[in-house]
Order: C-alpha cells, then structure tokens, then sequence
C-alpha cells in the first residue's frame, strides 16, 4: 500500500471521529498505519480514537509507540501527556507535557537565528 492508501484511511478515520464512531475510526487509523507506518497523522488519529473510545491504555500505548517513531517531535509527546493524563497518571503526564515544551523551545531556537524572533 500507499501513502496516498494510508491518507484515504486516514480521512475515512476523521470522518468517523467527527461522525461519533470512535470504534469504527480506531480500525480506519490502524489501516491507515498498515498502509504506511510513517504516516504520522494517522498515528496522532489512532491515539485520539482510542482516548474517545475510552481505551486510554491502548491510547498510552498508541501515544508511546508515536515518540518511539517521532522522538523529537513535539506534539506526540503533547499527545502522549494528554492520555497519560485521562489515564491518571499525573506525573508520568506533567513529564511528558515538559518534554514536548523543550522540544518545541528547541524546534523555535533551530528556526531562528534572530532573538527578537523568539518573543
């Protein structure tokens, strides 16, 4: 399969999300992962699926798997605290929302090289 594949199953996903059809969604994102692992919104689709579907561990899972694949990348550590955090696990949670702010501060700082552009 595609990345073109992969974006289809995606949207099919978001489609379910918006539609209330969590469950229907989850397997649309994990069609969409076959189809292209690298397909990252499909991961951050996946995670918000099954947060909605209320299976916060798998999200947690989902949500670690992402920062495995995308270490540097703010927002799948922003999704990883959001899931840690329905889960109730606070500090794990506030560890993972730090992290996601140092990546981006350091994401801003690579971008510029003006430091009035950092306000």
């Amino acid at each position: 399969m595609s990345s073109n594949e992969a974006e289809r199953l995606s949207q099919d996903g978001l489609n379910q999300l918006a539609a209330g059809s969590a469950a229907e969604a989850v397997h649309s994102f994990r069609a969409a992962i076959s189809a292209d692992p690298n397909y990252f919104e499909a991961h951050h689709g996946l995670i918000r699926a099954l947060r909605d579907a209320g299976r916060i561990e798998q999200s947690v899972a989902a949500a670690l798997a992402l920062t495995a694949l995308t270490p540097n990348d703010p927002l799948a550590h922003t999704a990883l605290s959001i899931s840690l955090q329905q889960g109730g696990h606070v500090p794990e949670a506030e560890a993972a929302a730090a992290r996601a702010r140092i990546l981006e501060w350091k994401s801003q700082l690579q971008r510029s090289t003006d430091p009035d552009d950092l306000r």
